[in-house]
């Protein structure tokens, strides 16, 4: 049998020069400058948007030079003292408001509450004039309890005779000629008045001694 022997220095080593021993990143694409690929990459960042990419510098400065002026501050600082200013008296008004039409409906629905006791308030009246509100009496005890409710609530009566006819207050239902009177003077009240405050649930119905002619 032959032997071969080899001979480790007759092994051919790739020289330095060989393109499969190339490294560095000129060697893997040469067409490609450094700069470029750095670019790329920067193109491909994750990075967000800053308020410089979206307005420019420009932009920026100016936007900030008007805001950032004492003078804007100044003009920003007496636009929110005149709002405040504003819906402060709005609203003082609207409470003003608010109570005086709360007033109004409260005496509203007084009065309403009043009218419709009127004519039991007559009927109390007739029966007094008939003597039947006998003192001590159930009937008398109820009387005066009405009586209290609806004088709680407000409600005044006048009418009476002897007093000077107002037109403003009573109607007179019936005019009487006598000689020697001066002026109008009721001398019958046929149905007493009520008012309410400064509310007229109803004019007194009276008969008026006249000055005759």
């Amino acid at each position: 049998m032959t032997d071969k022997n080899f001979d480790d220095n007759s092994a051919e080593v790739p020289g330095e020069g060989s393109d499969a021993q190339a490294s560095g990143p000129e060697s893997q694409n040469p067409d490609v400058p450094q700069d470029s690929a750095e670019a790329a990459a920067a193109e491909g960042s994750d990075d967000d948007f800053t308020v410089d990419d979206i307005l420019g510098t420009e932009q920026i400065d100016e936007a900030a030079s008007e805001d950032g002026s004492d003078a804007g501050v100044v003009d920003a600082e007496h636009a929110l003292l005149n709002d405040l200013k504003r819906l402060t008296a709005e609203y003082a008004n609207y409470r003003r408001r608010t109570e005086e039409q709360r007033h109004i409906e409260i005496a509203r629905a007084k009065g309403e509450a009043a009218k419709g006791m009127l004519p039991v308030l007559d009927d109390l009246d007739r029966a007094q004039q008939h003597g039947d509100l006998v003192e001590g009496s159930a009937f008398a005890v109820i009387a005066e309890k009405i009586r209290g409710v609806v004088e709680r609530l407000g409600v005044v009566a006048y009418g009476a005779a002897g007093e000077e006819f107002d037109p403003q207050q009573h109607e007179a239902i019936f005019q009487q000629p006598t000689p020697g009177a001066t002026t109008s003077t009721i001398v019958e009240v046929v149905e007493v008045g009520y008012r309410l405050g400064d509310v007229e649930l109803r004019p007194a119905k009276v008969v008026v001694a006249v000055p005759a002619e």
